[in-house]
């Protein structure tokens, strides 16, 4: 079992950058991939990228994908989510989560998460 502790989120406006940390009670290498996702008020979670523990490869979504960048500190424990420019309809609840599965994206293949944190880009 690993327990994750996601920090960072805050209210910023259009155009600013946040980075998000997920920090890990364990070691990120027991898991294959390591994933941030997002849920908006009325909205299913979604997949917003995903990292590997192996090897540093990486996935976005095609909405996210040139403006957020994720990253590995192996030796701490910690995943972060680099989020620039900013727009409102990235405001969300931000949850990384851990998964066995090798560069999953699959929110059925992640299995422990942490407890979110909120970012918020007004319009």
């Amino acid at each position: 079992q690993v327990q994750l502790v996601e920090s960072g989120g805050g209210l910023v406006q259009p155009g600013e950058s946040l980075r998000l940390s997920c920090a890990a009670s364990g070691r990120l290498m027991d898991w294959y991939t390591i994933g941030w996702f997002r849920q908006a008020p009325g909205k299913e979670r979604e997949a917003v990228s995903s990292i590997t523990t192996s090897d540093s490869g990486t996935w976005y979504s095609n909405s996210v994908k040139g403006r957020f960048t994720i990253s590995r500190d192996i030796a701490n424990n910690v995943v972060y989510l680099q989020m620039n420019n900013l727009k409102p309809e990235d405001t969300a609840v931000y949850y990384c989560a851990t998964s066995r599965y090798f560069s999953s994206f699959v929110l059925r293949e992640f299995d422990y998460w942490g407890q979110g944190t909120q970012v918020t880009v007004p319009s």
